[in-house]
């Protein structure tokens, strides 16, 4: 039985069965530390366990994120529910900062290896990593021990024993971490479970403070720099607060996510965006199990309400300009929703955080002419977008290169392959408009042209006018 050396109080359920599990079945001679904060400059982060076996300290992190969760570069997809920064890149830069500590505080330090393991302890998740980049650093609750006890993870300069460090490791922590007394806290949001993030922004699920068991809220919590001057301050806030301006000026939609708040805590070193808890998942995951888990009919709706939720944004004279797989969410009933308007533009205005777009695009579905200049994106930079996703969801690959004619994709009625095609076309003028792709996406699904839709119209007027006697 391990020995807990001190810590805060867990935030969920997850934590508690984690830290269970290293109490009762880690050898005698492990100890553990958990829920604390390690202070980075002005900043500090938070650990949910740290463990000193005989050979390294590993930083824990623990998820109870459910079901199939697929690898995709720095972000995971899991089912039902939105994507999120990948817990494997934030661990290990956190690992490398609490080894800085723990030199500074003692320089024979710099010979222990810092380790980073995510544990996942939802029942039957599964982690899908193509590349293997973060699987390494993945396990679940009952591989978490062998985990722990691998000493081929220590790399290539560390000790193979770390047991003479001992004293030495706790002495440097105790002077280097502080407890973590409470689950954070965000105005009136209490988190219930860490997302994940990156550099710039932490996701977190939270329930109101003052409602206990209240429906779930999303909030993304941008940092800041409140001792920087004032002019990359204020830069700094204009881009940090886009896209609460962008889903401030649409108007509740179906398909386009819902902002409830934004706020800055007292000294502006966070802000936080209030989101609806949208349950579903990425639409980033049906492109590579569309066949098995969507019809080609629930898969057209997907990309019908894509384009609802376009029309919608375009009408109120707001541009995505950064529309991806990854940004467009597929509820649980099959409702397509849009997502992801950090680098929106909100309709005129005198700054511009295009400047960031090149950062942060998927280059596979950005417009011809905005390859090299994306601060000229429109909304039919977005109709492009909304083109390629489409005919990848549709056909299973992204399109050929070139406008000309498709082949035939199975099960698709050919006018509305058509639609695609026309909405990638190389020149933006040329693209119809969100709402008219629409249309044309619907009377294609009916088999209508626009004459024979009209004829029908017309008729179906008449008939009404002569039931009312005129």
């Amino acid at each position: 039985m391990a020995q807990i050396v001190g810590g805060g109080r867990p935030v969920n359920d997850a934590e508690r069965r984690v830290i269970a599990h290293l109490r009762d079945n880690s050898p005698d001679d492990w100890l553990l530390l958990h829920n604390i904060e390690v202070p980075r400059g002005d900043d500090a982060f938070e650990v949910d366990v740290i463990v000193m076996t005989r050979h390294s300290l590993c930083l824990i992190d623990v998820k109870g994120t459910r079901g199939r969760i697929e690898v995709a570069g720095t972000r995971w997809f899991p089912a039902r529910r939105d994507a999120f920064g990948s817990p494997v890149a934030k661990l290990r830069g956190n690992g490398r900062a609490l080894k800085g500590l723990l030199t500074q505080e003692r320089r024979e330090l710099e010979r222990v290896y810092v380790d980073s393991v995510v544990v996942l302890t939802g029942p039957g998740t599964e982690l899908v990593d193509p590349v293997g980049r973060d699987s390494r650093h993945v396990t679940d609750l009952p591989g978490l021990i062998g985990t722990l006890s691998d000493v081929s993870r220590i790399r290539r300069g560390y000790t193979p024993d770390a047991t003479p460090y001992r004293t030495a490791i706790i002495e440097a922590l105790n002077g280097s971490v502080r407890r973590s007394t409470a689950p954070p806290r965000f105005g009136n949001w209490e988190v219930r479970e860490q997302l994940g993030g990156d550099s710039r922004t932490t996701e977190y699920r939270a329930t109101s403070a003052t409602v206990p068991g209240s429906e779930t809220v999303l909030l993304r919590v941008y940092r800041a720099d409140p001792l920087a001057e004032e002019e990359p301050r204020a830069a700094e806030r204009r881009l940090i607060a886009n896209a609460y301006q962008s889903l401030t000026r649409i108007p509740p939609h179906p398909c386009v996510v819902r902002s409830r708040d934004f706020f800055a805590i007292d000294d502006e070193s966070r802000f936080v965006l209030v989101l609806d808890d949208v349950h579903g998942q990425a639409l980033q995951l049906h492109l590579t199990a569309s066949r098995r888990t969507l019809s080609t009919a629930a898969r057209l709706d997907v990309v019908e309400d894509m384009l609802l939720g376009l029309a919608h944004i375009h009408a109120n004279n707001v541009v995505h300009r950064a529309l991806s797989p990854a940004r467009v969410l597929v509820t649980e009933d099959g409702r397509a929703m849009l997502t992801g308007f950090d680098y929106a533009k909100p309709g005129p205005r005198a700054h511009t955080v295009a400047g960031e777009l090149p950062n942060v695009l998927d280059i596979h579905y950005v417009a011809p002419e905005c390859q090299a200049r994306p601060e000229r994106m429109t909304a039919a930079a977005d109709v492009y977008a909304a083109g390629v996703i489409a005919f990848q969801l549709l056909a299973g690959e992204r399109p050929p290169a070139g406008t000309g004619a498709e082949t035939v994709v199975d099960g698709v009625p050919p006018g509305a392959v058509e639609v695609l095609r026309r909405m990638r076309d190389h020149t933006p003028a040329r693209r119809p408009k969100a709402v008219e792709a629409l249309g044309d996406l619907r009377r294609a699904r009916e088999g209508l042209t626009p004459e024979r839709e009209s004829l029908l119209l017309d008729r179906v007027r008449n008939r009404l006018l002569r039931s009312l006697g005129r």
